[in-house]
This record gives structure tokens, sequence and C-alpha cells, in this order.
């Protein structure tokens, strides 16, 4: 045992929150309550220690602090033995004798001594050196003691108190929680005793606040605690390290890397053996197959081990297919040669110098889920003792390893969704609502359910285009400069052929090139494109093939077979590919560009959004009150849209316009908006897994959609879409003026140029009275 003074945190001795006096007065008085209790041998014990307090009379007087540690170190061991189990082992258990509010340690065990003099303690542990905290935590004890004593109220005032730091040796954190035995104290009031309303104050007690709320109604200065506690520490290492695997599972992280290095801290901290190490390892899955995903593999020694070595995946699948069909633990306490012979893997291992290795399947609902390796760089042969540690956290791996599978599917349906289905998260919930009604209902009456058609009303479009200009004349002008190069190429063979080995097939040859030659130079369409690669291929590709086989040391023919077998990659196909590589490098921005905006305008109102690919990007955005039932919808969220829709078509041309300087071919865009005032309705086609308008009225509004995208301007020949600028093709004189209140805010922002163009539009078929305005996008603001 230990009589010597010292302060839990010196930085604070002599700092007192309250008036307090060291005294054993209260200490006697309940050995004499109960000594008039009990009935069994400690009755003689009892009187034993009280003989001696009430022998040394000043021993229940009220003591100074500074004299304690020197009254009576035989009484201080009476209290010790009378608070403590008979067989305890002091050399075992954190117990200490302190002031009423406790920091000066009066007299303590070895253990309890030795564990605060500790220089790890003393430097690592946050409480130690945080007088702030400290403080905060003592006078939460003194408000507990309190309400707790005089006005029999438990309060939710914090009460669980650790003391952390880092083992020097292993490096591994241990806890210990703090339990402070206030039985031996005594509250004495200076005055009248305050009443208090509970129902008023309690909810401040569940904040942080509540300490200073307290104060300002219940004043410490009117207290004095008088007597002494007793401290005891529990260690709960292994608790908090499966609380803090709890919390990271609940708490997850983006980051699945660093939530996984969380996890295996926790472990570590479990074993407290700085020489075992863990790695974890789910299984993924995708259409029923093992996925070889090297980032969710970055845990796992295996598979980092393999890495190396250039065989992870193969090394991964045949963990898993082993697993899968033998789902056991197998334990490797050392590596030997004949292990590594027996074991191919563990060649791996041994070469990143792991000594021993195990590997533990991992069951979640009765499936394996993943794996957890125990290895160390040192052998090992108590791995029972370990598997006892991580008994109660194995089922918090299961869960762990479970959570990257689903979070690995979600991002799989994400992509599905965004990109290759119609079904968003904005409209997923009517899918739900329906999904459950065909669910609940009986068989007998769930064909009928089942024919529910998912419907949206009273929706507003927004509709928009961006197109390459001149895409059909851009492509057919590629494909006669290709198809002209390769007829001139086959002539000038064909023309060598027959003058050198003149014969019947030549000649037939060359006149069918001289005929397409002819039909190339003036306009040529799909059909003939068709007959033309067969002559190209087939006729005269199986002549110069035939004439190459029976002259094999002839390399006159060479570079038109190899100009055609290299299927759309060759000069064949030069100007094509250049038009084609354009079109996709204006796609991609445009489609990244709308991929990206998606998430802002779901910001605004939640909505229906769709792309369509056609030689450049459409799409239709649908929104209204029946999109999000719980949102207010008002005409605000639609103007906003609306701003939006202008302003991204501006940001859309000056993409493309960038773009320019970089593309094998010049293409330009036109960028189209369609404003269409009135709400429509909207339900989902199953046949093709989109959705489109419902009602005579509301087709109108398609039929528009389809036949603005070349309209010209009344009276001319001059189409309305033109690069470089923003065509708004509307009906009434109201959706012009909004549309103008938009303009000129982008005017203002340098975005739009300041002439503003008000046309009126061709008839077309069903359709008359359509205006535009048209405006041109500033590429230098």
């Amino acid at each position: 045992m230990q009589a010597r003074s010292f302060y839990i945190n010196k930085h604070l001795s002599g700092h007192e929150q309250v008036e307090t006096a060291l005294s054993f007065k209260p200490f006697t008085q309940q050995l004499e309550k109960r000594l008039q209790e009990e009935e069994t041998i400690k009755s003689k014990f009892y009187s034993f220690v009280l003989d001696h307090f009430n022998i040394d009379r000043k021993l229940n007087d009220a003591l100074a602090k500074t004299e304690a540690g020197n009254n009576d170190e035989y009484a201080l061991e009476l209290i010790y033995s009378t608070l403590s189990p008979v067989l305890q082992s002091e050399n075992e258990c954190y117990w200490a004798l302190s002031t009423p509010v406790p920091n000066q340690i009066l007299y303590s065990t070895d253990a309890f001594f030795n564990l605060f003099s500790s220089k790890d303690i003393s430097e690592a542990s946050a409480v130690l050196k945080d007088d702030e905290t400290f403080l905060r935590q003592q006078k939460e004890f003194i408000y507990r003691l309190i309400l707790k004593r005089l006005y029999n109220f438990t309060t939710a005032l914090n009460n669980n108190v650790y003391y952390s730091y880092a083992n020097a040796d292993t490096g591994l954190m241990r806890f210990y929680h703090i339990n402070i035995n206030t039985d031996f104290i005594d509250i004495d009031i200076k005055g009248h005793l305050p009443d208090l309303d509970f129902e008023t104050i309690e909810n401040y007690l569940h904040e942080d606040a509540g300490v200073d709320v307290l104060a300002d109604i219940l004043p410490l200065s009117i207290f004095k605690l008088e007597g002494f506690s007793v401290i005891t520490l529990d260690d709960v290492t292994a608790r908090k390290a499966i609380e803090d695997v709890r919390e990271a599972i609940a708490n997850p992280v983006d980051d699945q890397k660093k939530l996984y290095k969380s996890v295996i801290g926790s472990l570590k901290t479990l074993t407290q053996n700085s020489d075992v190490n863990f790695g974890l390892l789910p299984f993924l899955k995708l259409n029923g197959e093992p996925l070889f995903d090297l980032s969710s593999c970055s845990e796992s020694i295996l598979i980092q081990s393999a890495k190396k070595h250039g065989i992870a995946e193969d090394t991964y699948h045949a963990l898993v297919n082993r697993y899968e069909k033998e789902p056991k633990a197998v334990f490797f306490s050392s590596l030997s040669e004949t292990r590594q012979q027996k074991f191919s893997f563990l060649k791996v291992l041994h070469d990143a110098g792991i000594k021993s290795y195990a590997v533990i399947p991992v069951f979640y609902n009765k499936h394996i889920a993943g794996v957890m390796e125990v290895y160390s760089k040192k052998e090992l042969i108590f791995y029972e003792n370990l598997l006892s540690r991580l008994e109660f956290a194995i089922p918090l791996i299961a869960q762990l390893l479970q959570n990257s599978i689903e979070h690995f599917n979600h991002c799989i349906n994400e992509v599905i969704k965004e990109k290759f289905t119609s079904l968003q998260p904005s409209v997923q919930w009517k899918f739900n609502e329906t999904a459950w009604e065909q669910i609940r209902e009986p068989k007998s009456k769930r064909r009928l359910v089942e024919n529910n058609t998912i419907s949206f009303k009273d929706v507003y479009p927004l509709y928009g285009a961006i197109d390459i200009r001149n895409s059909t004349l851009e492509r057919n002008l590629a494909l006669q400069q290709d198809l002209k190069r390769v007829i001139k190429l086959l002539l000038k063979i064909l023309l060598t052929l027959d003058e050198q080995y003149p014969n019947a097939e030549w000649q037939t040859l060359i006149e069918k090139a001289n005929e397409w030659m002819h039909i190339v130079n003036n306009q040529v369409n799909t059909s003939d494109e068709m007959l033309i690669n067969e002559f190209l291929e087939s006729e005269a590709g199986l002549a110069l093939t035939k004439y190459r086989d029976q002259n094999p040391h002839s390399s006159l023919v060479d570079r038109y077979l190899e100009m055609m077998a290299l299927d759309c990659e060759g000069p064949a196909f030069t100007q094509r590919n250049r038009l084609e590589t354009s079109m996709q490098m204006v796609n991609i921005s445009v489609n990244n560009y709308f991929t990206e905006a998606q998430y802002k305008l779901q910001k605004i109102y939640p909505n229906y959004f769709e792309k369509f690919r056609t030689d450049g990007v459409e799409y239709d955005i649908y929104i209204g009150q029946a999109i999000a039932p719980k949102m207010p919808f008002t005409a605000h969220y639609l103007k906003q849209i609306r701003l939006w829709q202008l302003t991204s078509m501006v940001e859309v041309a000056r993409i493309t316009h960038i773009l320019l300087e970089n593309m094998p071919a010049a293409l330009q865009t036109t960028q189209l908006i369609f404003i269409h005032s009135m709400a429509i309705d909207i339900s989902f086609r199953n046949d093709e897994r989109r959705f489109d308008v419902e009602g005579a009225y509301n087709i109108r509004y398609e039929v528009i959609k389809k036949r603005i995208d070349k309209v010209c301007l009344l009276n001319s020949d001059e189409r309305l879409t033109q690069p470089g600028k923003i065509a708004i093709v509307y009906f009434t004189e109201h959706e012009a003026v909004e549309q103008l209140t938009y303009i000129e805010q982008l005017q203002a922002q340098n975005m739009l140029l300041p002439e503003i163009e008000k046309l009126e539009l061709e008839e077309l078929q069903g359709v008359i009275g359509l205006k535009a305005l048209r405006v041109s996008v500033n590429f230098e603001g």
C-alpha cells in the first residue's frame, strides 16, 4: 500500500470549486450503523475498527488535507480492509482514498499509485492534461451528489469518466472506468436550501449547458462537503474496444479503407498484443460470381502480398471458391517450408515477412460474408486465447463485411439507375408504393393491382436540345471522302494489274469501280453505302486476295488489303473516324455536364430528369407537386429551374466552343429550349421502361417537341437554331416576358450578348402561332 499523497491532476492542486473538509466521521457513523445490523463474524471486525477510531478521538474530527497522510496510516489501512474484498490482492486492485471532491489521493494500492505515477498515463491521458475538462467533470460530480442526496433526483449529467493511455511498450491503448464511492461524504448547507423545479431544468441537464444552468440557481458557495471519497478503477479496455467497433460500423465514413483501419485498430486494442495484426476481406459478387476489386482488398495481408507477385486476382478467386465450398478456420502457427509446399499461398506471406497466419470465415445470417485474417511477424501458438478475446467482436465484423457487400451492391444499383434506366430517386417512392400494393394483395387480386399505371398528374415539362450542326451533311461528306480515297487506290491497283496481267476479271472490276466512283462523286445514300462496301470487301477484296495467294512475293495489292482489313480503324475510315471522334468529344462533354448538373437541379426541387442520345443530347424535365408530395410546390421553384435551363444552355455552348480547337473535325452545336406553361400528365410505359405523356391534349406537347428541331423562320429558309446562339420557342407573350427577365440577368453577368431577336416561325403540320427568342452566347465573357 502507498501512504504517499499525490494529485490526479497536479495542475489543479488547491483549486477548490466547493468548500470541503477531510473527515472520517461519516465513515465511523456508517460503521456503527452496520455494527448494529450485522449478525455475522464481520461484527467483530467492525468493532475492532471502531475501537481504533474511538481511541484516537482526533480521527473523528475534520482534518486538514495536508495532515491526511501523516495522521494514522494504520487507520487508513483499516478503511481499505473494511471496504475491499477480503481475498482481493492489492497488487491487482486499483483502489484509492481521496478528498471529498476527488483529486488529492491520500492512500492507495500499489497498482493505483504505479498507474497514476506512470509516465505513459501522465503524458497520454487527455483528462489529466486538459484542466478545463477536469474541472467540468469535478463540477458535474458535485452536482450529481447534491441533487441525489438532497433532492433525491438522479441527473443525466455525465457519469462515465474514462482514463486512457497508450502503453509505451506495446503502443496499444488501455481504458479505465472511474468509479467513485460517495457513501462517506456528508453535505452541510449554509442557510436555506433552494427549491428546484425539475420539470423546468430537466431538459437543460441533458445538454452541455446543464452544469452552467445549475450554477445560476444552485450556487456551490452554500454547500460544504465533509468526509472522503473512494476511487476504484475498472479495466474496460475490451469493452471500450468493442464499443469503438460498434460505433465505427454504426457511423460509417465514405472512405472504406479508413473505416477498416479504424476497426482493425480496435481489434488490436482488444487483444492487447502488439505482435498480432488483422486483415479483413469481404466477398463481393457480381451476377453470382466472385468479383475482384483491389480497393476492397486493401486490408487483406494475403491479397496485398500476392499483389507484389502479380497473382492478387487469382489468389482472391481461389480463396473465395475454397471458403464457399469448405468454410472452416485454418491456423498456421508457423510457415515452414513443408507447409509452403503444401499450401502455395503461404509462400507469398512468407516473402512478406509473415511467420504466423490464420484465416477465419465470417458468417452473416448463415452465409459467408468474408474472412478475417490474424497474422504476425512472430510465431504464435496461442490462437485459442486470441479467439476467446475476439468472441464478442466477430458478430460486429460480420456486420462490417456485410455492409461492404451491400455498399458495393448499392453502388452498382445507383449507376444502373443513373446511367441505364429511367428509375430515378425523385420518383422511386412511387414505384416503392406500387410494389408494396402488389406484395400485400392476395394472389387472387394481385393481377388487378399489377395493371395499375404509375403516373404523375399536373407536372410542368421543360425540354432542351443540344444538336450538332449539319451532322448528317458532315457524315455524308466524311463518307464520300473515305470512299473516294479507297476507290481511287483500288482503280490504280486494278489498272496496273490489267496492264501487267490482262484478263477479263480485271476489266470487269475496273468498270464497276468507275461506276461507283461516279456515284460517290454525286451523293451516297445508305443503300449505296452498303452495296459499295460489299463490292470493296467481298468482290474486289476476294479477287485481290486470290492474286496475292498466287503471287506471294508481290506487294502490289498489300496496301489495299491492309486498308480494308483494319475494320474501321485504318485509312479507309480516316474522315469518318475524325468525325466520330469529334462527335464523341461533344457528346461526352455535354453528357458529363448534365450528369453533374442534375445534383444541383435536384437541390432546387425534386424532379424527373431524363436524357436522350441523338446526334447531340436532348432532355426532358418534369417538375410538380406530384413528384414530391411532401414538399410544397410553388411557381418560384419552376422559375428557378427555368433560369437554370437557360444558364445551362449558355454553359454547354461555351464548353462545346472551347472543344473546337482540339477537335479533329470542327463541329458546332446549336441550343434549343421549348417553353410549355401548361401542366401535363405523364405515366410510366412498361414496354419502353420510361415516362411518356398521357392523354390526347398532352400528346400535342410531344408533337411540337419533335417538329421544332429543324423549324425555319417565317417566310425564310433560315433555320431557327444557329451555332453560338440559344433559341427559345414559345406560344404566349407571358412566356416571352418571363424568359426576357432571365435573359437580362445573364446579360448583366456577361454570359449573353446584348442583342435579342424576336422571331416568328413557319407554320408546322398541325402547329401554328409559334414564336421564338434568339440570343447569342458571349464566348469572351
